[in-house]
């Protein structure tokens, strides 16, 4: 087996699913000038509810195709979320649009804590395991090996941001969301429902955070309350690093953030007799974070949410 090619395939695994988790960030703060910390808890509910949406699928049609039983998961894990995101966003975030800076982001992290709280009153606090749907044979790809289920993730992350990209490029409502995120009260001026924009926005991101919930589970076979406190860092790191507030920006820097992690754990590992191994590997995104932001904070693509008055 070929390991430059492995951990490249892992990496991007991976990344893929920052790149996912990243765009939720990156959206809202183009869009709101805001950190949703609460986000990474989001991707958290979307796991835990596929998971039961999974369960519920084998007891009541066992024959199904695994890929069919993933993608009832995913299909029924987005709704949650997103009223998960709507409620946070109407609740928590616009009585506090116009207030400094520092009341959302207090305000994003005690969501975080109370998702959390609600999560393990409802499914407990001890790891669930995600049941193992789909063949577990690998396949070969340039001396690597890659699992079917990775090979969804990677299609499935693919197709979401081509999707989103479309959207946002070629659509009137993402002509809407992008005056938006340059002026918010001169788009409202020009006809923009910025309301509804910036509904949209949370709705987007948490159906990212949807799909990457449910694969991060499949990936991993597991899932618990607190899974979505370190993926979200790191996929906060990604966006920094691609340059936040920027789409692009965040899918390039969610890949390369896997890239590094999995390059970083092997090989740093073997130089270092694995004292920074597989087992060390979370410190690498938030290296790559003090870097990005000590050499170039806007970081990688820029930030084109313009200054606002």
């Amino acid at each position: 087996m070929d390991i430059f090619f492995q951990q490249i395939i892992n990496g991007l695994v991976l990344g893929s699913m920052y790149a996912l988790i990243a765009l939720g960030y990156t959206m809202v703060y183009g869009v709101l000038n805001l950190i949703n910390f609460a986000h990474g808890d989001v991707l958290m509910i979307g796991a835990m509810a596929g998971l039961t949406i999974l369960k519920l699928v084998q007891g009541a049609a066992p024959g199904l195709p695994g890929i069919v039983q993933l993608i009832i998961a995913i299909v029924g894990a987005i709704p949650v979320c997103v009223i998960v995101s709507l409620i946070i966003e109407r609740v928590a975030y616009r009585p506090l649009r116009n207030a400094p800076r520092l009341a959302p982001l207090i305000t994003a992290i005690g969501v975080s804590i109370l998702l959390q709280t609600l999560a393990m009153m409802i499914w407990g606090r001890s790891p669930v395991s995600f049941p193992q749907v789909m063949s577990s044979d690998p396949l070969h790809v340039f001396g690597a090996l890659i699992s079917p289920t990775q090979v969804m993730l990677l299609i499935l992350a693919l197709a979401a941001m081509a999707g989103l990209v479309f959207m946002v490029e070629k659509t009137r409502m993402g002509r809407a969301m992008r005056a938006t995120a340059e002026n918010p009260r001169i788009a409202g001026l020009m006809g923009v429902d910025v309301n509804g924009v910036i509904v949209l926005t949370f709705v987007i991101g948490a159906s990212l955070a949807a799909i990457a919930g449910v694969m991060w589970g499949a990936n991993y076979s597991t899932a618990q309350f607190a899974m979505g406190f370190v993926p979200g860092l790191k996929a906060f790191c990604a966006a920094v690093l691609g340059g936040i507030g920027n789409i692009y920006g965040a899918m390039v820097g969610g890949l390369l953030l896997g890239l590094i992690e999995s390059l970083g754990a092997g090989y740093i590992g073997d130089l270092t007799g694995n004292f920074l191994g597989s087992n060390y590997q979370d410190i690498f995104a938030f290296v790559v974070l003090i870097i990005v932001l000590t050499l170039r904070p806007s970081g990688i693509m820029g930030e084109r949410v313009a200054d606002r008055a």
